[in-house]
């Protein structure tokens, strides 16, 4: 009997579980987006046929072998007397809070199909244990067990690693084009500027091509304008409503200009005085603010009809960012007569209310409304 088969048992006794369900965590969906098997994948002649098939696809893929574990510990446990059952669930290819939650489902599904009271846990890393508390939540985890690959530590192979990281950077374009071409248009361009003289202001070009780059990596701008360039419906909506609600926004300044008392603009009085006039500030915000509010609200419907039409589930963050932009308007239209009109700012107080009273409403009912909708998910699965 191996050490963590004994660690297990240890683990088993000291708790009340007696049916027991060995979960092996692919969070980032390597089974299903490699083999295109569904999760959750139940019973062990199942996972056997998963980790084959993965392993066939991409030897080098940890999970297999992680499935391969979760399969000797749910017959190790077997062979002591204990009531097992193995499975295998995925999250999604991007992670974060829809993964967790799918496999929350899919627990909750293998659980209908085998009453257990005691889970453990079987991964190949720390990401996948990260869900460990979304399960926890469904079934008590008694014990967790990492896969660890045991590989030679001879110099030979860190080379043959390194050389096939060096390979990934040189040829796969996802890697290349930001290790390799970065660089590459930096170097061009400072030889040019050595050539020419012009270090000085080569060096202020590269230092912000440099910036430039480590922001749009940082913050998934490249993915952003492809995902949104993509041609699909989905992908022509965003592209129409942004360019559309940007021109709107813009044109909200000169609506603003048109609604400033001639009076107030002089042209030839400090500037400095004009912009820190209070009326003139609050005409021009009450001309612009309908035209303003439009194109921001252009832009959140095109979210929200991107998003239905890729059937991605964020409808409810969608609707309740129109609800919120549609609460704000009296409040902001109500601070513009406060300072034009020398108001009481108590006048804000009844719009800002209802605002907030239409946002809690309308979020209570969106969330019922999508409880509802994934216990029938649930129930029907």
């Amino acid at each position: 009997m191996s050490q963590n088969t004994e660690k297990i048992e240890k683990d088993i006794n000291s708790s009340s579980a007696n049916r027991l369900l060995v979960i092996c965590v692919d969070r980032d969906n390597d089974v299903g987006e490699k083999t295109g098997i569904a999760t959750p994948v139940i019973g062990r002649d199942s996972c056997i046929e998963a980790a084959q098939r993965l392993a066939l696809e991409d030897p080098e893929d940890a999970d297999s072998n992680a499935i391969f574990s979760a399969i000797k510990t749910y017959e190790d446990l077997i062979s002591k007397g204990y009531q097992v059952e193995v499975i295998t669930v995925a999250g999604t290819k991007n992670r974060g809070f829809h993964a967790d939650e799918k496999i929350a489902i899919e627990v909750r599904k293998a659980l209908g199909k085998f009453s257990a009271n005691g889970a453990v846990i079987v991964s190949d890393g720390e990401d996948d244990e990260s869900v460990i508390p979304i399960i926890q939540n469904v079934v008590p985890v008694i014990s967790v067990q990492r896969v660890v690959m045991k590989v030679s530590r001879s110099v030979e192979y860190s080379y043959a690693v390194f050389g096939k990281y060096l390979k990934m950077i040189a040829y796969d374009s996802k890697y290349s084009k930001f290790f390799l071409g970065v660089p590459g248009v930096l170097l061009l361009i400072g030889g040019i500027g050595t050539i020419l003289g012009l270090t000085a202001e080569i060096f202020a070009v590269l230092v912000s091509i440099l910036g430039g780059a480590f922001m749009i990596r940082a913050f998934d701008v490249d993915r952003a304008v492809a995902n949104w360039a993509k041609p699909t419906p989905a992908g022509f909506i965003r592209i129409f409503t942004m360019v559309t609600g940007i021109i709107i926004i813009i044109s909200s300044v000169p609506s603003g200009i048109n609604a400033v008392d001639p009076t107030l603009l002089n042209l030839e009085a400090d500037i400095v005085n004009q912009i820190f006039n209070k009326v003139l500030i609050a005409e021009f915000v009450s001309g612009a603010l309908p035209i303003l509010w439009v194109g921001i609200a252009t832009i959140f419907v095109g979210i929200l009809l991107s998003n239905w039409l890729s059937a991605v589930p964020r409808q409810i963050s969608d609707i309740l960012r129109l609800v919120v932009l549609g609460s704000l308007y009296p409040t902001v239209g109500q601070f513009t007569l406060v300072i034009t009109n020398d108001e009481s700012a108590f006048s804000l107080i009844p719009p800002l209310l209802g605002g907030m009273a239409i946002t809690l409403i309308s979020a209570t009912i969106l969330f019922k409304k999508y409880r509802k909708h994934k216990n029938q998910e649930m129930l029907s699965g």
